[in-house]
C-alpha cells in the first residue's frame, strides 16, 4: 500500500506553501458551537499554568500523486475550524488597526499570518492565492468573504454558509475576550497564534489515489477510529458523474438523493448497508475489496446513476430489515426480524434484500416463509451448533444472486437452498443438549430466556410476554440448581429440551 505517516503541527501543514482542497462533493462544513467550545476548552487549556504542552487534533487523511496539492479525505471539518479560528484572529488584529492601536506592527502581524496560514492576497484587486479550498458548496463563501475578512452578508447563503459566518463570529469574540482591546493586544494575540500553531498536532496519512484511501479507513476502523468511507465513495461516484455537461441542478438532486440515503441510513451504518446491498446483486465481495470492485465495475455516468437509483430504492429495505418494529412487517416477520438481531446474525441480509425486491409484493406468504426459515437457520447453524459463519455468508450471497437473476421457478426453492447450512436433527440435538450460555453476558440472558419461554409455550399452549420481567424460569432449568436437581435429573431435563426443540425450530424442507 502506498501511503506515509507522520505528525504534523498545523505549522507544518499550512506553514509551507502547500496547497490543501476539499474534494467538491465532500460533505458541507457542519460543526455547530458545541463542537466549537470544545475546541476552544481545549486551546485554552494549553495556557493554563499546568496545561499540557500540546494537544493531539486525531487522524488527518490526505490524499496527492505530486506532494504539493492535497485533497483533505478525512479531516476537513476540523481543518476549516481551525483556519477560521486564524482568520478570525485576522478580523481582530483588522479591528485593532481601525482603532490605531499599534497599527503598523498589527498590520505587519496581519500580513503575515495572512500569507503564512491562509494564503497570498492580491493587495489590489483582493483575489487571494489560497492555502486551503473547500469544497463546491462552501468554496465561494469562504474565499470571497472570509479570506479577504470582507463584509459578510446575512443573507442568501445555505446552511453551511450560515455554519462558516457563525464559526467566524464566534470565534472573533473568543479571541478578543481572551486578548482585549488595547494598544498591546496585537502583541499578546500574536503570541497566542504562534504558539497555538506549534502546539495543535495531527497524525498525517498521505495515500497516493482512492483505493489506498480506502483502504486506511477500513484498518482505522478495524481499531475504533471512525472515518468517513462513506463520503470517499461519494467523492467517487460524483467524479464519475460530473463532467462539463452535467447541470447544477442535476447536481443538486442527485446530492440530495444522497443524503436522503445517508439520513436514513447513519454514516457509520452506510458502509454495511452498501455491502449487504452489492452482495444482493453480485457476487460475494468481502469488506477489504468491496470499493476496489465498485470502481472497478462502476466506471461510467450511466451505472453510476443506476447504482445512486438502486440505493436509494434500498436503503429504505435495509433499514426495515435492521428494525423489526417497522409498520412494513407483520407480526411474524417482525418476530422473525426481533430473533435475527438478538442472535447478531447479519449474514442473510443481502439474500434477505433480494428476496424483498423479488417477492414482498409479488409473493408476501412465500417471503415470510422464507424470512421465517431463515430465522430458524440462525438459531440452529448460528446459536446452538456454532459453526463458521463465512461458508453461511458464500451460500446466502448465492441464493441472493440467484433470486436477483431469477433462477429459481418459485420462491420455495429458497427455502430449499438452505439445507446447506440446516444442521440436521442428530447435530442440532445433540449441541442443544450440552449447549451453555455464560448468562452474566446481557445478549445470552436475553437468548435463554427467549428458548425457554419458547419452549414453554409450545408445552403449555399460552403466550407469553418475552420482554416481562414477573415470570420466572427456574422451574424449567435453574441457573443455580438446588441439592434436589441431581445430574441425572438435569441430564433427563436437557434431552427433554432439546427433543422439544428440535420439534420447535424446524423447517420442513419439501421432498
Amino acid at each position: 500500500m502506498n501511503f506515509n505517516t507522520t505528525n504534523s503541527t498545523f505549522r507544518q501543514l499550512l506553514g509551507n506553501g502547500l496547497i490543501y482542497r476539499v474534494p467538491p462533493f465532500q460533505r458541507d462544513y457542519s460543526w455547530t458551537e458545541s463542537e466549537w467550545d470544545d475546541l476552544w476548552q481545549d486551546i485554552l487549556g494549553l495556557f493554563e499554568e499546568e496545561g499540557e504542552t500540546s494537544h493531539y487534533m486525531g487522524y488527518l487523511v490526505l490524499q496527492s500523486s505530486n506532494s504539493k496539492q492535497f485533497d483533505i479525505i478525512d479531516g476537513q471539518q476540523r481543518i476549516t475550524t481551525f483556519s477560521i479560528i486564524i482568520l478570525a484572529a485576522l478580523g481582530h488584529l483588522n479591528d485593532l488597526i481601525t482603532s490605531k492601536l499599534d497599527p503598523e506592527n498589527n498590520t505587519k502581524r496581519k500580513e503575515q499570518f495572512q500569507n503564512s496560514y491562509i494564503g497570498y492576497l492580491d493587495p489590489v484587486s483582493l483575489v487571494s492565492q489560497p492555502k486551503l479550498e473547500l469544497n463546491r458548496h462552501n468554496n465561494r463563501f469562504y474565499q470571497t468573504y472570509l479570506v479577504p475578512l470582507d463584509k459578510l452578508p446575512q443573507r442568501g447563503l445555505n446552511v453551511s454558509e450560515h455554519q462558516l459566518r457563525k464559526a467566524f463570529g464566534w470565534f472573533k469574540n473568543k479571541i478578543k475576550i481572551q486578548v482585549g482591546n488595547t494598544a498591546d493586544s496585537g502583541r499578546k494575540l500574536a503570541t497566542l497564534v504562534e504558539s497555538l500553531v506549534d502546539k495543535l498536532f495531527f497524525t498525517v496519512i498521505t495515500v497516493t489515489d482512492e483505493l489506498n484511501a480506502f483502504k486506511v479507513f477500513e484498518t482505522l476502523n478495524a481499531r475504533g477510529v471512525r472515518l468517513s468511507s462513506t463520503d470517499l465513495l461519494k467523492n467517487y461516484l460524483f467524479s464519475v458523474i460530473s463532467t462539463q455537461d452535467t447541470h447544477e441542478t442535476e447536481l443538486k438532486s442527485l446530492e440530495e438523493r444522497w443524503e436522503r440515503i445517508v439520513d436514513l441510513l447513519g454514516s457509520e451504518s452506510f458502509p454495511e448497508f452498501l455491502r449487504v446491498f452489492w452482495n444482493s446483486q453480485n457476487k460475494l465481495v468481502r469488506k477489504s475489496d468491496l470499493f476496489k470492485t465498485i470502481r472497478k465495475r462502476i466506471d461510467t455516468r450511466d451505472k453510476a446513476f443506476s447504482l445512486l437509483r438502486d440505493l436509494d430504492h434500498c436503503a429504505a429495505i435495509y433499514a426495515a430489515l435492521r428494525d423489526p418494529q417497522d409498520p412494513m412487517w407483520n407480526k411474524e416477520e417482525g418476530e422473525s426480524l426481533e430473533q435475527l438481531l438478538m442472535f447478531s446474525v447479519r449474514q442473510p441480509l443481502s439474500m434477505l434484500m433480494a428476496c424483498h425486491v423479488r417477492y414482498f409484493e409479488e409473493d408476501r406468504k412465500a417471503f415470510t416463509q422464507i424470512l421465517r426459515a431463515v430465522a430458524v437457520v440462525s438459531f440452529r447453524y448460528n446459536v446452538i451448533c456454532n459453526l463458521l459463519p463465512p461458508e453461511q455468508e458464500e451460500l446466502y450471497s448465492e441464493i441472493a444472486c440467484k433470486v436477483t437473476e431469477k433462477s429459481f421457478s418459485s420462491p420455495m426453492e429458497v427455502v430449499s437452498s438452505l439445507r446447506e447450512v440446516y444442521p440436521n436433527d442428530s447435530t442440532f440435538k445433540t449441541a442443544f443438549s450440552t449447549k451453555e450460555f455464560r448468562t452474566t453476558n446481557s445478549r445470552n440472558k436475553k437468548v435463554v430466556r427467549y428458548i425457554l419461554f419458547e419452549i414453554e409455550k409450545q408445552k403449555s399452549g399460552k403466550d407469553f410476554d418475552l420482554s416481562s420481567s414477573i415470570y420466572s424460569l427456574e422451574h424449567i432449568l435453574p441457573e443455580n440448581p438446588s441439592p434436589a436437581w441431581d445430574e441425572q435429573k438435569i441430564e433427563s431435563r436437557q434431552k427433554q429440551l432439546s427433543n422439544i426443540a428440535c420439534s420447535l425450530w424446524k423447517i420442513e424442507f419439501e421432498r
